[in-house]
């Protein structure tokens, strides 16, 4: 039986990499074809958002695709050029995505003049085999931080770095290299550079610049959303975001702004637009909560620099409640993870009253936070997301703001799920929602 399950994989993991040897090809060949604009976003948070935001903005101006949730791989960014969903575990859609790409090769079709990629790595070499063909016009790196996630398969802190350089070294010619600021490794790569480099951030060196960062609040006292200055040469311009209470979100608009007025945009209409910018779920979501209360879902994933943003966007919001911290195991930090998550228990002690644990990494958090002099009985551990969230339900009461965050593995969601006011809304506002992982 274990030789017929191994033979298995070995067949899985071929045609795998066949489908993946052929659908990069047709996109390769796509390209050539259409010669769209590329911009493509790489590092280790905030991604999704920021290519989220720089759709907004371009959108109004151009016929533009984007990655659709997080295709960032090697078989999500043909796809996302392709212009395709994935396959699953379905032959039939896998075989109507290949002819799909036929179909844009051989045919004349009205293809996007520009391509939003989002492009990750999981492991030594994703990046690099991307950027062996994929030449972008604009590069955007959002931020790696000091223990990037995926770090468990990386020799050190450094080849992560060095990972997402190949993208920068595949810049075209004169291309557009937008860095992060406020992230001394981000910032290092602009003597890699090819073209002209932009910063942003809060920092007063950054070429568009954050600040005045504020939560808003509605008439009962409940967080709503976030507002801050944008900077930029003698330009101060107030922007609103709804539904979300982080901050990171200023990073995703800086970048996108200044993507805009690199391409001429009116400073004041890009504004205007980038404030129909709608979060994505998971990723500090403002949700309405049972009892009264109020989620921040950031259930997509987490890290060591993620969740510091969660906490401190927690630690930012005026409340006559409780804060409490429903956190789930911070996976793939290989000889960090320990450090890690005791670095985020001792922060939990100084933000939240709170803290709710889930899986075996976690229960560092609450090792950390009850020697900070959190009481264990305001600590609880579980093993399943699900339970902890129905556990909260009877505890949880009006003015409560309840943070839910941990690794895709984690399956956090569950959690929001159980404490939801409204659940029946779950398919628009939760991550994971598709059938192949309601099925997991």
């Amino acid at each position: 039986m274990r030789y017929h399950q191994t033979d298995k994989n070995m067949i899985k993991h071929l045609l795998k990499n066949i489908i993946v040897w052929i659908l990069e090809l047709e996109a390769r060949l796509v390209l050539k074809k259409y010669k769209p604009k590329i911009i493509a976003v790489t590092g280790n948070v905030g991604k999704t958002s920021m290519k989220d935001a720089i759709y907004v903005v371009l959108c109004k101006a151009y016929y533009v695709r984007k990655s659709e949730k997080s295709f960032n791989s090697e078989l999500g960014v043909p796809l996302t050029i392709l212009g395709c969903e994935s396959g699953w575990n379905s032959p039939r859609l896998w075989m109507s995505n290949i002819m799909e790409g036929l179909a844009l090769i051989f045919l004349k079709n009205h293809y996007p003049k520009w391509l939003i990629l989002e492009v990750g790595a999981d492991r030594p070499g994703d990046i690099a085999r991307i950027a062996k063909w994929l030449s972008p016009d604009m590069v955007v790196v959002t931020h790696i931080g000091e223990v990037p996630v995926h770090v468990e398969f990386f020799k050190s802190v450094k080849e992560v770095v060095a990972e997402k350089t190949h993208l920068v070294h595949a810049l075209k010619e004169g291309g557009l290299l937008f860095l992060n600021v406020d992230d001394e490794q981000v910032l290092s790569m602009k003597e890699y550079s090819r073209g002209k480099v932009f910063t942003f951030g809060t920092g007063e060196k950054a070429t568009m610049r954050a600040t005045n960062e504020q939560i808003l609040y509605d008439k009962d006292g409940k967080p709503t959303g976030v507002t801050f200055k944008i900077n930029y040469g003698e330009n101060s311009v107030p922007v609103r975001l709804q539904g979300t209470a982080g901050f990171s979100y200023a990073y995703a608009v800086l970048a996108a702004l200044l993507i805009s007025v690199s391409e001429g945009f009116n400073l004041l209409s890009a504004v205007e637009w980038i404030q129909e910018y709608q979060t994505p779920p998971g990723r500090l979501k403002i949700i309405e909560g049972i009892n009264h209360t109020t989620i921040l879902d950031d259930s997509y994933n987490s890290s060591p620099a993620a969740l510091h943003a969660a906490l401190s966007a927690l630690a930012a919001i005026e409340t006559k409640g409780r804060k409490i911290a429903v956190l789930g195991d911070m996976m793939e930090l290989g000889k960090h993870s320990t450090d890690e998550h005791k670095k985020a228990g001792a922060r939990v002690a100084d933000v939240c009253d709170m803290l709710v644990v889930v899986g075996l990494r976690a229960k560092t958090i609450a090792e950390e936070a009850h020697a900070k002099k959190m009481g264990k009985r305001n600590i609880l551990s579980f093993d399943d997301a699900r339970e902890a969230g129905t556990a909260l339900k009877d505890i949880v009461s009006e003015g409560d703001i309840i943070l839910v965050k941990g690794s895709q593995s984690m399956r956090m969601e569950r959690a929001v799920e159980e404490l939801m006011a409204h659940p029946e809304h779950k398919r628009q506002l939760l991550v994971r929602q598709e059938m192949e992982w309601l099925e997991r």
